[in-house]
């Protein structure tokens, strides 16, 4: 899979948020997304991920493309800050969940739709939890849970939005190294928004710095501190 971001412009009440973004997500890559509040980071995500349509520009996923596709449409899993599980539902249920909405042949059976949470509790270390609620887990337990749910519906591209800013630090940090051991052994093309910049350099194998709606560098870890292009972007990583 490779998706395309070719000159998204995005604009609200006449203030741009996104002035002419390209970039090339490869297959199985992690792309983190960093800057400043206020530098389109989120937006971009959105716009991603079909929960906001571009002013200017196309998204092209293998080629095709999926600008207008809607956000149902596109077979993307996401995680939020907030982890967004169902309260109601226990652990399995809340995996199972983007698999049992399914309708007609894309629906899989009962036994299929199992066998699958099974697989992916394993995945996640949490053999043994698929009976409890979200209330009876921990933020980092809540966390991994969300990604197990996206991970379901065996996603074309995998987007996490802020994803460990919710929990403390000695829990961020353990989780991010999972997620990204997690996100290697599926293969999944993954982009990360976060303002934190060792969150970035820690799980990402490029990062977009982004400043004002615009990129500004992209590159691995080692290009952005060594060879920053700009002083914008040798301030924000001495910061």
């Amino acid at each position: 899979m490779t998706l395309d971001i070719a000159s998204i412009s995005k604009s609200y009440e006449g203030t741009p948020v996104l002035r002419d973004v390209s970039l090339t997500i490869a297959d199985g890559e992690f792309v983190a997304l960093l800057g400043p509040s206020g530098s389109g980071k989120t937006t971009l995500l959105n716009v991603i991920s079909g929960l906001v349509t571009p002013d200017d520009g196309r998204l092209l996923l293998d080629g095709a493309d999926i600008t207008a596709t809607p956000a149902g449409e596109r077979r993307f899993g996401m995680v939020f800050q907030s982890y967004a599980l169902f309260r109601h539902m226990t652990v399995a249920q809340n995996i199972a969940f983007g698999l049992r909405v399914r309708t007609g042949r894309d629906r899989p059976s009962r036994a299929r739709r199992d066998a699958r949470v099974e697989e992916l509790l394993a995945l996640i270390e949490m053999e043994s939890f698929g009976d409890r609620y979200p209330a009876q887990l921990s933020g980092g337990q809540q966390q991994r849970v969300a990604m197990a749910r996206a991970l379901a519906i065996d996603p074309r591209l995998l987007l996490l939005d802020e994803p460990f800013s919710a929990l403390d630090a000695q829990v961020r940090q353990s989780l991010r190294g999972s997620v990204r051991e997690l996100q290697q052994r599926v293969g999944i093309a993954s982009i990360l928004v976060t303002h934190d910049q060792a969150e970035a350099f820690a799980v990402a194998d490029r990062v977009v710095l982004m400043r004002d709606g615009r990129i500004e560098q992209v590159g691995t870890a080692s290009d952005l501190k060594e060879r920053p292009t700009t002083d914008f972007v040798r301030d924000f990583i001495a910061f």
